[in-house]
């Protein structure tokens, strides 16, 4: 859809105006992950695309894995925060395919996550078979062992430091 076209008798429906994808994407940067709140959806990498149909705004979101228990939350918190920033009726679509992958997670999302006390996840996606090096993120050394596989939700792995002797989750390449 092109700035100023609108499609007749859709309701709520408006023309694109500039300035509007761009305060969108505003918007959802402020939009938090309710299981780790420190990152946004878009520094998680979820919102995968933003464009105007029919007079709407239009998004595509990714889950970070296709049972996550906080996708229809997250949904949810999109939506009303499109909605009072004055996106009627935003249309979410959700998209399984391709797979969301850790490596979608962008460079302010690992800090946070750092900052936050999950260490991030470590290489690439793509790059599966040898165990990662895992720093410690309260105190960054590399002398860390997994204590299972299974952190506080699916998507992240308990380890413990052993210079600091701290636990922490481990946000797993995905």
């Amino acid at each position: 859809m092109r700035p100023g076209e609108l499609i007749a008798g859709d309701r709520g429906a408006r023309a694109l105006r500039d300035g509007d994808l761009s305060r969108a994407w505003a918007v959802l940067a402020e939009v938090m992950d309710p299981e780790v709140p420190v990152v946004s959806v878009v520094d998680l990498g979820i919102v995968r695309d933003l464009d105007w149909r029919a007079g709407h705004l239009h998004l595509v979101v990714t889950p970070t894995y296709s049972g996550c228990p906080a996708t229809e939350v997250i949904e949810s918190d999109i939506r009303q925060a499109l909605e009072q920033a004055g996106f009627a009726e935003p249309a979410l679509e959700r998209r399984l395919t391709p797979a969301w992958s850790t490596d979608w997670i962008s460079a302010q999302g690992r800090e946070r996550l750092r900052a936050y006390g999950i260490a991030p996840p470590e290489g690439s996606a793509n790059l599966r078979g040898a165990a990662p090096s895992v720093c410690c993120p309260q105190c960054g050394s590399a002398d860390t062992e997994l204590l299972s596989q299974f952190g506080s939700t699916a998507c992240k792995a308990l380890y413990r430091c052993r210079a600091c002797l701290e636990p922490f989750d481990y946000f797993k390449c995905l």
